[in-house]
């Protein structure tokens, strides 16, 4: 599942509402719009689409983490170890071209969660910094770290 957190300046969401993932596809300021979460990794071309307009970011979000999951990875007895060409590409809506790419490329053989990168403030602007940090606990790991009441 592809998950954002939209964090403040204390790096926890402002609200359980910047969460924004399949449930919860819209930020309160509508700036981002996630398409929807294809849930078994079928078929070709990107799984997860989200649409960000950081022209209008609420003021107060700092950094939005970029994190996907295995649904249900305990009970499925799976790990990212088991998936092939994970990737997060970010592009510019007018004209498609990719901004930048970042391909998880290392074992992660135990871990249920990947927090792929950030996009975070910076002297007026945004800046992308990839992460590609594992974690074996799932999204309630996520959750705990940034806040957000499950």
């Amino acid at each position: 599942m592809l998950l954002f957190f939209l964090l403040g300046a204390d790096g926890k969401v402002l609200t359980d509402s910047h969460f924004i993932f399949y449930n919860n596809a819209t930020s309160p300021c509508g700036a981002i719009v996630h398409q929807g979460d294809n849930r078994t990794g079928e078929g070709e071309g990107d799984d997860e689409v989200v649409e960000i307009d950081l022209s209008k970011v609420d003021a107060a979000i700092e950094k939005i983490i970029f994190t996907v999951t295995i649904d249900e990875a305990e009970a499925r007895n799976q790990n990212f170890g088991q998936v092939s060409n994970a990737l997060i590409r970010i592009l510019n809506q007018d004209g498609g071209a990719v901004i930048t790419q970042y391909e998880l490329d290392e074992d992660y053989s135990s871990e249920t969660a990947i927090n792929f990168g950030e996009l975070y403030r910076k002297d007026g602007g945004w800046n992308f910094k990839a992460v590609g940090a594992g974690f074996n606990d799932g999204l309630a790991g996520f959750c705990k770290t940034y806040g957000v009441s499950i």
